[in-house]
């Protein structure tokens, strides 16, 4: 039987406070979360702890690594000891996810915060509705838009998810960066990006700024360190180590199994009006001299029509209307908004935020459109022009209407059902994600399989899903969860809707018909076929596209399918350097951050197939240009920054894989005695509310502690290797049940006591209890607590045997893993009771210590750091002054060459001007000097204070023991 003494220990032990040290910091948040045990995953999180000083660190695990559970252990064992203002700001299509991961991973509390939901929460009352009991999820924008309001709260963690958006937050017009930054100064941050360097080392610059201003010193030193001919990478790489950390797919192979890409290419050739149709309007984007298409915009508004050209005629048609409507409007007379028609376009279409973002060119000033300019009878002639123009598009629309099925969408029957039938050759679920670049294709691909034997099991995601079977899946949904419209999605009805499509994807459709709002931040683990109905030129884009099947979580082998236009060599070409080069369709891992890393913009990549497609008539053109293209890429591919990337950012020590193993083994060794642990604590406080289960660690609560707060009903204690059942709660630490649990131990009145321990028929043998079979003595528990950079609590267990020898620790925790029983006895003997408190005092003052020399360690890591920082910063100032010798040496043998007097007499005040600031800056190293030094002592002063220790002990109870 355990014993309230037994109680009172466990319940400490599983709520203490523990040191960044090792495995035991994450005993809580591994317990508590629902996730698969991955070392790696472990062993990052354990490096967002390894320093109670730093302000933060970069987790940079390559795609597919799984850096939201590895940010979500983090946030689970800050929760587990009760630092709970905790942030999340990532991309607003990730809300959702990151709202139902840490609730289903890590049963997590949070809140999606936008507009909408904070004016509601001031209505309610709350002052700053980013102080709330949970977690915070936001997006960038708001809270740049909050960044004031941000401000305000004493952030204990912020997670900033796809950190690299914010790279360059060094520059004086990144806005949102910069707003970022200042809102969260000097709080601790969790930084995540999967792409932390790709074409500069400014962006490890940028990344830095966002977590600590102090890490490097300004811009200009660092350029001067690490971005010359004679830059020291090793350098470089050592200070990232303090901060970043990286894995690489490569080296958990032995721990994750990372299923296969099959690729698959069906051929197809348009019939001859589908193919005349594309030839005349790929003639007509090539004209210079239209009015269709504004000449500020006219890239843009090209690479879109060549992208629709290539979905569907119907999609070709709704792009021609638009564009017929604007030119009606010129000919009128009217005011047009010719970069709001381009985001018209873009937004109805869906053809990716990144060309907004990247793609819209500046007007062109010496562009005059035909409604300003010139005289009456040339605009009359441009009035004519419009019109012949119009009639034009006209022709075109109907042409493209009256192609009522596409050749491409004939051969999707055939993909879809060479696509399922290896599925089922697989065991895999009958599921196919098509995407396309448009969401009028999408619609018509819709209706077309719908016709073909295809309906009621298709679900469309687009950007709005406003059409009224999205509607009706979101009614269910929400019903089904029993949640009102505003509950779990923090009032945000698209984020819900993601969601709500996603669950009838996996449990009711067959086929999703995706535009690019899928291809981030949606999971579809359950789905191994992949079809691209239209194949973006962005490689990155296809790659996230990929990646939402081929995932970790995906159990079964992806197959991709591409289609290939017969009758286009260019489209041809661009498949052939998206799969040789990128190797985007086929391995183990796809494409490589390497090969990605090497394209600066995916727009850019896009414009320069676009000018292949405008500028090249003949097949040998096309071949050519491509030709040229590859070689340009496979040099960037092979350029120095792939070579700077591997060097800063992969771990090349030989023992990783050994470290892996033994953190996978402490941490499964620290789970066990966990879950041992809160099992039996339960077992003894619930041992009158409950009827209990050993076999399935499972147990029937029929008195609830708290009615309001916590349910009766089955409860399943939450293991790893087990299958939930749909019928019991999860049973967990953070659970409000196990708060009470914990809690009501601690209180336990645990006076003297005899307890007896039974090792004779105890399941598993223990050697150093066993040896103590037939002894006593007597034992006492303190708990010390130490308040410095960070709270620390220890259990420290002193005893001795009643022949005088000492139980050290180790042997005192392995007699509370025997059952006993216990009778109270009056008190100890003064000798005794004076020599455990003897015992005792040693033992903290040695805890003390070492708690000291740790805290002494991390105070010399960031003393070092602020040294290196105070370095930087003079470099900058002698970098500067040596820059001036230069070019003062320079004018003055320019002097000497000078073959007039009055070129010589122009370098002289030349030098004259240079030796003043010469000068000035002599002097100003010196006062930079000072200046830097005293903010540097200032700050070390800072830390000094804050590592001043407290410490309180509390004695939990002294017994005497027996073992049987």
């Amino acid at each position: 039987m355990t014993t309230p003494y037994h109680a009172k220990y466990y319940a400490h032990e599983l709520t203490r406070h523990t040191t960044g040290e090792g495995v035991e910091k994450l005993s809580r948040s591994l317990f508590d979360a629902s996730v698969d045990l991955n070392p790696h995953q472990i062993e990052a999180a354990l490096f967002a702890f390894r320093s109670p000083l730093a302000k933060g660190v970069l987790l940079a695990d390559e795609v597919g690594l799984g850096k939201t559970i590895e940010s979500g252990l983090v946030l689970c064992q800050y929760w587990a000891e009760r630092k709970r203002k905790l942030l999340i700001i990532c991309p607003a299509s990730l809300r959702k996810q990151w709202s139902m991961e840490l609730e289903e991973k890590f049963n997590l509390p949070s809140v999606i915060l936008e507009a909408k939901t904070y004016r509601e929460a001031e209505k309610q009352g709350i002052a700053n509705p980013f102080i709330q009991d949970a977690i915070m999820i936001t997006s960038f924008q708001f809270a740049n838009k909050m960044k004031k309001e941000l401000r305000l709260v004493q952030w204990d963690l912020v997670v900033i998810d796809e950190a690299h958006k914010l790279r360059n937050v060094y520059k004086s017009n990144n806005k949102m960066g910069r707003g970022i930054k200042w809102a969260l100064e000097d709080r601790k941050k969790l930084l995540l990006t999967a792409t932390p360097l790709q074409n500069s080392l400014h962006e490890l610059y940028g990344l830095s700024l966002l977590i600590d201003d102090y890490l490097f010193g300004d811009l200009a030193s660092f350029r001067a360190q690490y971005m010359n001919s004679r830059s020291d990478l090793q350098a470089l790489k050592a200070r990232l180590k303090t901060f970043a950390h990286r894995t690489l797919r490569k080296q958990v192979l032995e721990y994750i199994k990372y299923t296969e890409r099959k690729a698959i290419t069906f051929p197809f050739t348009p019939a001859d009006d589908e193919h005349a149709l594309y030839e005349a309007v790929s003639a007509f984007l090539k004209r210079d001299d239209t009015y269709a298409i504004p000449r500020q915009q006219k890239t843009l508004t090209t690479l879109i029509l060549r992208k629709l050209l290539a979905s569907s005629s119907q999609a070709v048609a709704g792009t021609l209307e638009t564009m017929k409507l604007r030119l009606e409007k010129l000919r009128d007379g009217l005011a047009q908004d010719d970069e709001q028609w381009i985001e018209d376009i873009i937004d109805r279409d869906e053809m990716g935020s990144d060309l907004i973002d990247e793609g819209v060119e500046p007007p062109d000033d010496d562009w005059q459109t035909s409604d300003n300019s010139g005289t009456q009878g040339q605009l009359e002639a441009d009035r004519e022009k419009i019109k012949a123009e119009i009639a034009e598009l006209e022709k075109y629309i109907l042409w493209a209407r009256s192609i009522q099925v596409d050749s491409k969408s004939r051969v999707l029957l055939k993909a879809l059902e060479a696509g399922f039938t290896q599925m089922e050759e697989m065991g895999a679920k009958r599921r196919a994600l098509i995407f396309t670049e448009s969401r009028r294709t999408q619609e018509y691909l819709k209706k077309f399989l719908e016709a073909n034997g295809y309906a009621g099991k298709i679900v469309l995601f687009n950007g709005t899903n406003t059409d009224p079977e999205s509607k009706a899946i979101l009614e269910r949904w929400l019903e089904r969860h029993n949640y009102s419209t505003e509950e779990k999605s923090g009032g945000s009805r698209a984020a819900s809707m993601r969601v709500a499509l996603v669950e009838h994807f996996r449990d009711h459709a067959e086929i999703m018909i995706a535009t690019e709002s899928a291809a981030e931040g949606v999971n579809l683990q359950f789905c191994s076929l992949v079809i691209n109905y239209d194949l973006p030129w962005n490689p990155q884009r296809i790659e996230q596209r990929i990646g939402r099947c081929h995932r970790y979580g995906q159990k079964h082998d992806v197959v991709v399918i591409n289609f290939l236009n017969q009758r286009n060599e260019a489209d041809q070409r661009v498949y052939q350097l998206l799969e040789e080069k990128f190797k985007l369709f086929t391995g183990v891992l796809g494409a490589s951050d390497e090969v990605l890393g090497s394209i600066e913009s995916g727009v850019d990549f896009e414009k320069r197939i676009l000018a292949i497609y405008q500028q090249c008539r003949t097949p040998e053109e096309i071949q050519e240009a491509f030709r040229q293209l590859q070689e340009e890429l496979e040099e960037s591919i092979a350029s120095r920054m792939a070579e700077t990337r591997r060097a800063l950012l992969e771990n090349f020590d030989e023992d990783v894989h050994a470290r892996l193993r033994i953190n996978l083994q402490d941490a499964r060794a620290q789970l066990d005695r966990f879950g041992k642990m809160f099992w039996g604590l339960t077992r003894y406080v619930l041992r009158n509310k409950a009827r209990f289960d050993d076999q399935s660690l499972s147990f029937h609560l029929f008195d609830s502690p708290d009615r309001n707060r916590i349910k009766t009903g089955r409860y399943r204690l939450i293991t790893k290797d087990r299958p939930p059942v749909d019928d019991a709660f999860l049973y967990r630490l953070s659970h409000p049940l196990g708060e009470y649990v914990t809690e009501t131990a601690k209180s336990y009145s645990t006076p003297t006591a005899e307890v007896t321990f039974h090792i004779t028929g105890h399941p598993v043998k223990i050697s150093v209890v066993e040896q103590l079979r037939g002894k006593s003595g007597y034992l006492v528990l303190t708990r010390l607590t130490i308040e410095s950079y960070e709270k620390e609590e220890y259990l420290l267990f002193n005893g001795f045997s009643d022949d005088g020898v000492t139980l050290d620790q180790e042997v005192c925790e392995k007699l509370f893993n025997c059952s006993a029983d216990y009778r109270p006895i009056p008190g100890l003997a003064p000798s005794v009771a004076d020599r455990l408190r003897r015992e005792a005092e040693r033992h903290i003052a040695a805890t003390i210590a070492k708690s000291m020399e740790n805290n002494n360690r991390h105070f010399q890591e960031e003393r070092e750091r602020l040294e290196k920082w105070a370095d930087d910063m003079i470099l900058a100032a002698e970098k500067e002054l040596a820059d001036t010798k230069a070019r003062l040496r320079e004018l003055k043998r320019r002097e000497r060459q000078a073959e007039t007097l009055a070129e010589q007499h122009e370098i002289q005040l030349k030098i004259k001007e240079t030796e003043r600031l010469q000068r000035r800056q002599r002097q100003q190293i010196f006062d930079i000097e000072d200046e830097i030094m005293e903010k540097r002592d200032r700050l070390i002063d800072e830390l000094e204070k804050r590592m001043k220790q407290e410490t309180e002990a509390e004695t939990l109870f002294m017994i005497r023991w027996c073992v049987v």
